[in-house]
């Protein structure tokens, strides 16, 4: 872990000397319990990125197009009391437990844990009230290439359930390579599962039209195909000649309407796909999504190994963004890097245990970019444009920022 800490940090000490790094913050309003909200933007030369200390919820995220036209790429609300009233988690940090713990309880070291059921006796995304609900205290950080904001609350023993007080800090940084990374840490005072992530959406149109138009890839040869209640069955299903075969880059809508047990139950895609890698100190390649209409890519590199790509099935229309638009059916999608579902009631998943005392260390980048005119002429690969990536080490993602 300290290895990974160290090589961490000199690969954000790499890089030119160009970008202008700026942080503002303005009050957003306050919770249902009178507590301040504050909204937070971090920004470089070319885009930037707003966040809250209520559930350090992203609100924004602002990365040109092709053209160079700055808009929003993520589904957000105007409002505190929307985020604290919604099951969408938009932009939101998770914890303790990522994703879905079935029967809402694990055993750890011989004694059972009752965990906050928020979801038909599931718990989902940390419980009733996880980390998404909750406000922190926020640091800034500034480098010679970055900008970042620290995000740190204790979560007290018992808190939903979760044994042991963990101490967590995640950091959201901005580099002037239009790459916005994601460090989690923390610790515990007592034997724990700890799986955290982010929850952000993303529409990389810019104006919440249908996702089945954008392009992904993702490299994974297998998912863990879940049951009627969206719970991992410990199986492992290989991707190949299924709708779930995102290993070279394919429309999102091409196989979605597919007759396929898994869409069915999941009512499209939201599922876990494990990734090629295996679990590595080192962040490598996960996925790349991008938009043919504005250009957009976002390329999407991991410590974990698994992503949760869930492609806004639940969007019905019936809330709406800041702007006051409807967020309709599939105009938004999240790529969550995490540890499995139901990993501590799995011993064949990577294990989420966090021991007394131990660190966890996470790492995720979303690298933002846009194709250039010439990318969107190049529809024979003359130029050398691919979406496909092959998988990367961090010492090489150190090299291409150099």
């Amino acid at each position: 872990m300290k290895t990974f800490l160290f090589t961490l940090t000199a690969f954000f000490a790499i890089g030119t000397l160009c970008a202008e790094f700026n942080i503002t913050s303005k009050p957003f309003g306050k919770t249902k319990d009178g507590k301040d909200v504050i909204e937070y933007t971090i920004s470089n030369s070319d885009m930037s990125v707003s966040a809250l200390n209520y559930g350090g919820v992203i609100t924004e995220i602002n990365v040109p197009d092709s053209s160079g036209n700055i808009e929003n790429i993520t589904p957000n609300f105007k409002t505190v009391a929307e985020y604290e009233n919604s099951t969408t988690y938009f932009g939101a940090f998770i914890g303790r437990y990522g994703n879905r713990i079935a029967n809402a309880q694990f055993e750890l070291n011989g004694k059972t844990y009752k965990l906050g059921a928020n979801e038909n006796g599931k718990c989902l995304h940390g419980g009733v009230s996880g980390f998404n609900d909750k406000i922190y205290k926020v640091d800034s950080e500034r480098g010679k290439n970055y900008i970042a904001l620290i995000f740190t609350r204790v979560s007290p023993d018992g808190e939903e359930g979760f044994p042991g007080n963990l101490a967590v800090s995640v950091k959201y940084v901005l580099t002037d390579k239009n790459q916005l990374v994601f460090i989690y840490s923390a610790k515990s005072d007592a034997d724990t599962v700890c799986n955290l992530t982010q929850h952000t959406y993303f529409n990389l149109t810019g104006k919440l039209q249908p996702i089945t138009k954008h392009t992904l890839q993702i490299d994974a040869d297998f998912i863990t195909p879940v049951d009627k209640n969206l719970i991992p069955t410990g199986a492992f299903k290989g991707v190949e000649n299924t709708a779930f075969d995102f290993r070279t880059a394919k429309e999102i809508g091409k196989d979605i309407m597919q007759n396929d047990e898994q869409l069915a139950l999941g009512g499209g895609y939201d599922h876990n796909f494990v990734l090629s890698k295996g679990q590595t100190g080192d962040m490598q390649f996960a996925a790349a999504l991008s938009d043919p209409q504005s250009g957009r890519i976002m390329n999407i590199y991991t410590t974990e190994p698994g992503l949760q790509f869930y492609s806004g099935n639940f969007l019905d229309g019936k809330i709406k963004d800041a702007k006051g638009r409807a967020i309709n059916y599939r105009c938004g999608l999240a790529l969550e890097t995490q540890h499995f579902p139901d990993s501590p009631n799995r011993k064949n998943f990577p294990s989420t245990v966090l021991k007394k005392g131990q660190e966890y260390v996470s790492a995720t980048m979303y690298e933002f970019k846009a194709k250039s005119f010439w990318d969107k002429l190049d529809i024979f690969g003359v130029f050398g444009f691919s979406e496909k990536k092959s998988p990367k080490s961090l010492d090489i993602l150190k090299k291409s920022v150099e």
